[in-house]
């Protein structure tokens, strides 16, 4: 399994960078979550690297359970 990271950055103006690396799809949402509220949970700008549009076999499965095997 790839190595999960989570990076954040504060510059001198206080503004806030996160990062994240070694996830595939759209969990990167998901583990940044909690740290953004709890950061103040305002997001100005949201880049999205190509790994969140990567298709995990986790995520197939899912939908093929919600949507009925499709």
């Amino acid at each position: 399994m790839e190595l999960q990271e989570i990076e954040v950055f504060i510059d001198q103006n206080g503004q806030v960078q996160i990062e994240v690396h070694g996830v595939k799809g759209k969990k990167c949402l998901a583990l940044t979550e909690d740290l953004e509220a709890a950061l103040g949970g305002e997001v100005e700008e949201r880049q999205i690297k190509p790994e969140a549009y990567e298709t995990v076999q986790e995520e197939v499965e899912e939908r093929r359970r919600i949507h009925g095997g499709k």
